[in-house]
């Protein structure tokens, strides 16, 4: 098992509100996840920061994560805990009200994969060497598509593409759509929309699929991300399983 993480500002911003973790614990379990935040003064990457360092510092007290139910739990309180200490910011300090963050996640054992999302940072499986998505993004354009209105093609440009209808610490409550995977795949990717937003899926699996170190893979998915506009931040983490 290989991996990696990385995080850029992109061409556009001028800090980065994202933030990424992987983690291993005692039983080789691994935790992926990856924040993209938003708010003024700031507020975004503080609001990804308390999320991701949140539920990385839960996971760190585990030696084993359990039966998958037991995982899901964990996940869901781990998220719901993240949740009520942005919202407890944003009480504490007026002037970052309405920040907030997305969360993609991602644990991997021997027995099980689940995903987990709120927004619109996105996880996919690697598998036979193509990206397959597995969260659905919490966007207007996406209930858009969704209802029939909009078509996938009137999507990627729409003018409210950046809409969200779910985040982490917009309210006091928040339930995360839980994805329950199959073991058997190549791979793990999640990131956020400064990368899908640049790359559509069969260009990113093609760098996946080149001869290179998995660092070197992530560092040219960044790279191509910025030659083509840079516009949000961009951040990836990908887990390649052994002899793939």
């Amino acid at each position: 098992m290989e991996y990696a993480y990385l995080t850029d500002p992109g061409k556009v911003r001028d800090h980065n509100e994202d933030n990424v973790i992987i983690e291993v614990n005692k039983s080789n379990e691994v935790l992926l996840a990856v924040a993209d935040g938003m708010g003024g003064h700031r507020g975004g990457e503080i609001a990804s920061s308390i999320a991701i360092s949140n539920i990385s510092k839960e996971f760190k007290k585990l030696d084993k994560l359990g039966s998958k139910e037991e995982a899901i739990l964990w996940i869901k309180n781990s998220v719901s805990e993240a949740n009520v200490e942005i919202y407890k910011y944003t009480e504490e300090h007026p002037d970052s009200k309405g920040m907030g963050t997305t969360i993609v996640l991602s644990v991997l054992t021997k027995d099980y994969l689940l995903f987990g999302n709120i927004g619109d940072s996105s996880g996919y499986v690697y598998k036979n060497k193509s990206i397959h998505k597995i969260t659905n993004d919490h966007t207007l354009v996406n209930l858009l598509v969704k209802s029939g209105e909009i078509t996938e093609e009137e999507a990627k440009d729409h003018p409210r593409k950046n809409v969200l209808m779910k985040a982490l610490g917009a309210t006091t409550t928040v339930e995360m759509d839980i994805f329950d995977v199959e073991t058997d795949v190549d791979g793990i990717l999640l990131c956020s929309d400064g990368l899908t937003n640049m790359l559509d899926d069969d260009q990113i699996s093609k760098v996946l699929n080149e001869d290179t170190t998995i660092k070197e893979k992530i560092s040219k998915l960044i790279i191509k991300s910025n030659n083509r506009g840079g516009t949000d931040n961009i951040s990836v983490a990908f887990l390649k399983r052994d002899g793939e």
